[in-house]
């Protein structure tokens, strides 16, 4: 399958599910190239963002997996890798 390069952006809206998060993004430790957190503890939010590559469908199942988690938003962009 065809290589894509993406951002993930994620905002977590309750500290609870930050565990659920970590543990989803390490089953897929393997696509991430770059992982930054961004804790905005004033607004009660936490803001991870990711670079990955991988087929799109990998990517996919990532993003659908974590949007399926109470209290998380996600939001993907991906591009055909060069």
């Amino acid at each position: 399958m065809e290589k894509k390069i993406g951002t993930i952006s994620i905002l977590i809206s309750a500290r609870n599910a930050v565990n659920e998060v970590n543990a989803l993004l390490s089953l897929y430790a393997d696509i991430v190239y770059l992982r930054t957190g961004v804790p905005m503890r004033e607004d009660a939010l936490y803001i991870i963002l990711l670079i990955v590559k991988s087929d799109a469908d990998n990517i996919n199942a990532l993003t659908g997996k974590l949007g399926r988690l109470k209290s998380v938003k996600v939001k993907s962009n991906l591009i055909k890798s060069v």
